[in-house]
């Protein structure tokens, strides 16, 4: 199955009492359409996924970032503290392609500093014309 959404919150990496290595995330869907009054209705399902592959993905999967996931879906209940029934989705990825839209580690690092990290990424390099004719 696959699923396009975006990150709720920052990657973590857990390790596991035999030495594995999972990162978690979280991604939420959102989903318009009108209903039969033709009022707009929206939608937003979340999923609590793990990746087993690699644990370095989880600096690219920061709160914000547009991901396509492929993998398998899985549902789960519990009660709650109060006993109230619960239920959630769990998303095993096996794939994952980023899309964009959240900050790198670097930048995530410079914001929390104070610097601007939206003038950082913006700064680049004037590229000029060259000045001779290419030879064909």
């Amino acid at each position: 199955m696959n699923i396009t959404g975006r990150l709720t919150r920052d990657a973590q990496v857990r390790t596991l009492s035999d030495s594995r290595q999972v990162v978690n995330f979280s991604v939420a869907i959102n989903e318009s359409y009108k209903n039969r009054k033709g009022d707009r209705v929206e939608q937003t399902t979340f999923f609590d996924c793990a990746y087993w592959i690699s644990p370095r993905v989880a600096e690219w999967l920061t709160k914000g970032t547009v991901v396509e996931l492929t993998g398998m879906v899985s549902a789960r209940a519990w009660k709650n503290s109060d006993g109230e029934p619960r239920v959630g989705l769990n998303f095993n990825a096996s794939n994952i392609k980023l899309h964009g839209g959240g900050r790198k580690a670097g930048t995530a690092q410079e914001a929390q500093s104070g610097k601007d990290s939206v003038q950082a990424e913006n700064s680049k390099p004037d590229l000029k014309e060259p000045e001779e004719d290419l030879p064909f």
